[in-house]
């Protein structure tokens, strides 16, 4: 009796609960809030766009002119420094030491020309001056003792021949006398013209490798650019910096006085963007945390969108228009790199009345 009535009680009950796991999964469920409210726009009429945080001056990527070992590194993240400051230096030991040797030439080549440009010296002149009056002494000597043998007219008291060696000698000593006026002329007249040109231009050139090797060594200083603030170090003392387009610059730096917003907007809302529209930048993951934007340009070339991932290559199939605004990052917990949601004023998308009526009439 029991058996009999058992199998139907036991089918009734699996319907009832088939019916009512129907009837509680057809129920919609109802959704999910989400992790973080977005944010909405100030405006009735706008265009939305993403936008990444720059420095004013565009985010500076530093390397190196030269390849080299890195000697010296001077400042860490988040320093503020100067125009002209150093940030790091590449090893220029080799050329302190040429510096050292071209410095000592340029002494040489100065010394020298200095000598020359001091000529003459009075050391010198004094014995030359007495050379001429030595000669110019035994000159007149001789020239006596021939005028005085010449005026002898009995040839019985003079020869001819003793004649002829007082002469001799009188020109002979005429012509020392000319000899030691002649270098004592020389001595007065100091260093040759020529001589000097060639020891100005042995200076120049010295100098000339000086200044080289000093331009060198300073290739090898890096320095900031503008004033800025040190975003990213990627090179430590000891390791060797490459002269090369690197996809991690040794050093990343920017003002950040006043900050700037890329906004990529789509290309088919480019043509309702407009120079000075009013904009408002929601930073992302935290709707409350914004700020009124200030228009500085239009970048004027549709470029293929860049997804915000970080890599450089990365594209997807749309094209934008990049619109640069300003703000003040003073009072906002914001970095360089994050991302924010833009919205910006913008015309109707409605067509006017005057694009409208072709259309009615045909």
């Amino acid at each position: 009796m029991i058996r009999a009535f058992l199998i139907p009680i036991i089918a009734i009950v699996g319907m009832l609960y088939a019916v009512v796991t129907v009837v509680k999964s057809s129920q919609p469920r109802p959704p999910a809030l989400p992790v973080v409210m977005p944010p909405t726009s100030p405006f009735d009429q706008f265009i939305a766009g993403s936008g990444i945080i720059e420095t004013a001056s565009q985010n500076i990527a530093l390397g190196t002119p030269v390849p080299g070992t890195v000697s010296k590194v001077a400042v860490t993240v988040g320093d503020h420094v100067k125009k002209g400051d150093v940030l790091f230096i590449i090893d220029t030991r080799e050329l302190d030491s040429q510096l050292a040797v071209r410095e000592a030439d340029l002494a040489t080549a100065k010394a020298n020309l200095k000598r020359l440009e001091s000529l003459p010296r009075p050391e010198e002149v004094t014995p030359a001056e007495a050379r001429v009056d030595s000669a110019k002494a035994t000159y007149e000597d001789l020239k006596s003792q021939y005028q005085m043998l010449e005026r002898v007219t009995d040839t019985r008291a003079r020869s001819e021949e003793e004649l002829s060696k007082r002469r001799f000698a009188m020109v002979a000593a005429e012509g020392r006398l000319e000899e030691a006026q002649a270098a004592l002329a020389l001595v007065k007249a100091g260093a040759w013209a020529p001589e000097l040109q060639v020891a100005r231009a042995q200076v120049a050139s010295a100098e000339a490798s000086v200044n080289q090797i000093k331009t060198e060594i300073e290739r090898r200083i890096i320095r900031a650019p503008i004033d800025c603030r040190v975003l990213q170090v990627n090179v430590r003392p000891g390791e060797f910096a490459t002269a090369a387009a690197l996809n991690s610059p040794l050093m990343l730096v920017g003002d950040v006085s006043k900050l700037h917003v890329r906004v990529d907007v789509d290309e088919n809302d480019a043509w309702r963007a407009k120079s000075g529209a009013k904009a408002e930048a929601f930073l992302r993951g935290n709707r409350d945390v914004k700020t009124q934007l200030q228009f500085v340009r239009f970048e004027p070339y549709v470029i293929p969108k860049r997804s915000l991932t970080g890599d450089a290559t990365e594209r997807v199939d749309t094209r934008v228009l990049q619109i640069i605004f300003s703000f003040d990052p003073s009072n906002l917990p914001v970095f360089v790199g994050q991302q924010m949601d833009v919205y910006i004023e913008a015309d109707s998308i409605e067509p006017s009345p005057s694009a409208a009526a072709p259309a009615a009439t045909k």
